[in-house]
């Protein structure tokens, strides 16, 4: 019989903020409104962009270059870009975001998993407008998403608040996609004091391996 001993662990609510659940075809729903309301930037920049051959390259004159679809203007790009933005929401003073895409499929979680927490506080921070949405995309979608959008790798976007033509999406996923729930914040405002939680977990004694016994060295 394996042999058993307790571990105590101090337990946290600061990472226990669960990504919101949906459905497989609600995700490819979402994911197929999502490129049909990218699409116009992905066909702007093939067609008015050249790709950067370095410092030195001779630029186009922006007057020559008609303007971006509206759309871009409330479309933010880029695991860091948006990280950044959720942290900095309530002081940056512009549209918030309604809903944020993170495509996680071939992904470490290092990468993506202070999503849902962080999304869930930039919520409370804005609470005059609707829940910020969080979808996750559990199927391979990134090639997809870097096509749709002309550009090398996508692995995270977000739409902001008003975004035009986007409501048909925006409604849908708040149909389809609850808001993310940290129950931990709401605790945290009522200021009632929370004991300590220390957990017993039951786990494995590993086996003891066998000392080798030292090499005898005979007398020449």
């Amino acid at each position: 019989m394996d042999k058993k001993k307790l571990v105590h662990v101090l337990d946290t609510p600061y990472s226990a903020v669960s990504w919101p659940q949906i459905s497989n075809d609600d995700q490819d729903a979402i994911l197929e409104l999502l490129c049909h309301l990218l699409a116009p930037i992905g066909v702007h920049r093939a067609a008015h962009i050249v790709p950067s051959k370095g410092k030195r390259s001779k630029k186009e004159p922006p007057s020559d270059r008609p303007p971006a679809p509206a759309i871009a203007a409330h479309v933010d790009v880029g695991l860091a870009n948006i990280s950044r933005n959720l942290q900095n929401l309530d002081s940056t003073g512009g549209q918030p975001y309604s809903v944020v895409f993170v495509a996680r499929s071939g992904q470490s979680s290092a990468f993506n998993c202070h999503f849902p927490q962080m999304v869930g506080v930039a919520s409370s921070s804005t609470p005059s407008a609707p829940a910020i949405r969080l979808v996750s995309f559990s199927k391979p979608c990134e090639e997809r998403l870097s096509a749709v959008l002309g550009i090398p790798r996508v692995s995270c976007i977000a739409l902001r608040e008003g975004a035009p033509q986007a409501k048909g999406l925006v409604d849908y996923v708040r149909e389809h996609a609850e808001p993310v729930d940290v129950a931990w914040l709401e605790q945290a405002r009522k200021g009632e004091h929370q004991e300590t939680k220390i957990n017993a977990v039951s786990t494995k004694v590993g086996t003891a391996r066998a000392k080798r016994p030292m090499p005898s060295h005979s007398e020449p």
